[in-house]
């Protein structure tokens, strides 16, 4: 753990300036500089870098933060690495706060792996350039069309066919034995002796997210040879199901191109890549997992999956749907002609042709499955239904109740089946799932089965929560925005105003906090009501304003940075836009719009409230429920009018 102290070094120094200007060219406007967007792909700049302020804000996307969020942001960085960057810019020492004895010992041993699959690294690519690399393993490269940039991006290489060519050469370097067997760069016979892994076979490297060589997978060139491929094992740094081959150079692609390619192949990465579709990654010769699943989700939800189009690849495909509708992210699906992979593919084709026949071939997952398996049934009805019911246990997996709702009404036209009767067999996979977890949860506390809840009334229930928030959130938005602008300016109220009262004055911060407390209010946007939280928990601890958000920027919770890089910047909309009486200072114009915003809160409140009510009195409530809900509604009404008197929209 890096000491507080020396994190509050490496944030003292930091310029933002410098930070984002080692990624993106910047070009002074003012006393600010503007730029293209790192983060979405822009023709206009609408990139800004405040200097003054510390913060970076993109008003085409929204991305917003501070030197650390941005290189968190840019690199994927968790905090600490971002920290750890920063001070290698700046020459600071970080001295980590003392471990123990087994954490240190773990953590030597990690570096010592990584340290010998680096050398092995270097080794296989210097290999490539000599004798036996060059006359078969280059010869491979160059003839599949792979140029030397490319080789030398990926560190492409040749292991050569010694039975202990690598090991010699990392025992001369000083390596122990042991390191370079749990690496899975050697094996032990029985005699004891120690020989290479990897022997005549062209070689590709594994990096991590952050960029280290963490494993390798080697090509045969031999017809004759089952072993097509061999990959490395798993080892304390690298376990196959949570990485993917290329995820270091496709990462920041992904996330700007809001889309991630899937495919089978390394050579099939290593070309989409080098023809310029960079947001490409492959499963490390594993059949795609959930661990790969969440990797890919850190910066895209968007998947699609490029397989080749034999039976293999279509039973991939089809599993590779079902994982990711279940982890609440998007499958597409893009075949290829007939005999072509996305290798061969490329090499046919300029980079504009290859994409527009991504994009005119893209299939939903869902739509895709239940066509193809259809298909497959022709006229049997008994297949049908099956496969039907198979789409449908699909559907059911989606957590999302209206982007299930929605394949629902899909598949119902597709097959030609009313979507209720689609909806009960979700419905009812759903139940058995649920029960089923609750079972493996509980096992020794068996528990009566709750009544089954009909999935359009949970539907209508989420949609009704998301209705409320929509209608709250623009005032939400406009209270945090005063906070995080104006919260330690004192609120001077004249004599004959509601709120004067010369003993208690009180701040932006103070009033809005105060004001909501009364009614024991939180704010229904989860990233809003945390930032106002973290807000508060530093102004109680007496830190002026620029120190506060200062602190938001900087902290770790990257939503909480970016709500307030965004709302301490922006000139957000006001309540009112009659600016005829235009007030001349601040302290004048915040004693009448804010006390305003807070009006207009408890307005869309009511709002929200009397939406409620309207949903429950067409659910056919009993008469004595009936009295009740009108004179709530009464007295809703009456509140709602006189806020708006107060708001000058009605006369008394």
């Amino acid at each position: 753990m890096i000491p507080r102290e020396t994190v509050e070094l490496i944030l003292d120094s930091a310029r933002i300036e410098d930070v984002v200007g080692d990624f993106v060219t910047l070009k002074r406007r003012g006393s600010s500089y503007v730029a293209c967007c790192p983060f979405h792909n822009e023709k206009t700049p609408s990139f800004h870098v405040t200097p003054s302020k510390g913060i970076y804000k993109c008003f085409g996307c929204g991305k917003a933060g501070s030197a650390v969020g941005f290189v968190m942001e840019y690199e994927h960085m968790a905090y600490p690495e971002a920290l750890r960057y920063l001070a290698r810019k700046y020459n600071i020492e970080v001295k980590e706060e003392e471990e123990s004895a087994e954490q240190i010992a773990a953590r030597q041993r990690s570096e010592s792996l990584m340290a010998v699959s680096e050398f092995a690294r270097q080794y296989f690519c210097d290999r490539l350039r000599d004798g036996e690399g060059r006359a078969v393993g280059y010869r491979y490269y160059r003839e599949r069309g792979i140029e030397d940039a490319t080789i030398a991006q990926w560190s492409l290489g040749w292991a050569p066919s010694g039975k202990n060519s690598l090991v010699e050469a990392a025992r001369a370097a000083g390596y122990k034995d042991e390191y370079l067997v749990d690496a899975g760069l050697a094996i032990r016979q029985e005699d004891g002796t120690l020989v290479d892994k990897f022997r005549e076979r062209v070689m590709f490297p594994i990096h991590s997210v952050s960029g280290r060589v963490i494993a390798f997978s080697g090509r045969t060139l031999k017809a004759d040879n089952p072993a097509k491929y061999v990959n490395s094992p798993e080892t304390e740094i690298y376990i196959k199901s949570r990485n993917l081959l290329g995820i270091y150079f496709a990462k920041g692609e992904m996330a700007r191109q809001d889309r991630c390619i899937l495919v089978e192949g390394n050579v099939d990465v290593v070309m989409m890549h080098q023809m310029g579709i960079t947001n490409v990654v492959a499963s490390c010769g594993t059949s795609l997992t959930e661990e790969q699943i969440r990797l890919i989700r850190k910066f895209t939800e968007n998947i699609t999956i490029l397989y080749d189009g034999d039976k293999a690849g279509l039973n991939a495909a089809l599993r590779a749907i079902g994982l990711i509708l279940k982890e609440g992210m998007n499958p597409r699906v893009v075949f290829l002609p007939d005999g072509d992979d996305p290798d061969s593919f490329s090499r046919k084709h300029t980079l504009e042709e290859v994409r527009d026949y991504l994009d005119k071939n893209e299939q939903d997952g869902i739509s895709f499955k239940t066509g193809l398996l259809l298909d497959q049934a022709g006229n049997d009805p008994v297949k049908r239904a099956g496969i039907i019911n198979e789409v449908a246990d699909t559907v059911a997996d989606i957590p999302d109740a209206i982007k299930r709702q929605v394949y629902i009404e899909t598949v119902s036209r597709m097959v030609g089946i009313e979507a209720d009767i689609i909806q009960e067999r979700v419905r009812k996979t759903r139940e058995a799932k649920r029960r089923t977890q609750d079972s493996r949860r509980a096992p020794q506390r068996p528990q009566e089965p709750e009544a089954p809840q009909e999935e359009p009334v949970a539907a209508s229930a989420e949609r009704l929560l998301k209705r409320e928030a929509q209608i709250l959130e623009p005032s939400e938005k406009e209270l945090l925005g005063f906070i995080l602008r104006y919260g330690k300016s004192p609120l001077q109220f004249e004599s004959d105003s509601e709120f004067y009262d010369p003993e208690n004055a009180q701040t932006v911060a103070e009033f809005i906090d105060s004001a909501l407390a009364a009614d024991d209010i939180r704010f229904s946007n989860p990233a809003f009501e945390a930032t106002y939280q973290a807000y508060f928990h530093l102004y109680d601890q007496g830190l002026d304003q620029d120190s506060i958000i200062r602190k938001l920027l900087d902290g770790e919770n990257r939503e909480i940075a970016s709500v307030a890089a965004t709302l301490s910047t922006e000139k957000y909309e006001l309540t009112v836009h009659n600016f005829s009486e235009a007030l001349t200072t601040t302290d004048s114009w915040l004693v009448t719009y804010v006390p305003r915003a807070i009006l207009v809160y408890h307005d869309k409140r009511i709002s929200a409230r009397q939406l409620d009510i309207y949903r429950r009195l067409k659910e056919n409530p009993s008469q004595e429920d009936l009295l009740k809900l009108m004179n709530s509604l009464g007295q809703l009404n009456a509140i709602k009018k006189t806020i708006n008197i107060k708001l000058g929209r009605l006369k008394k």
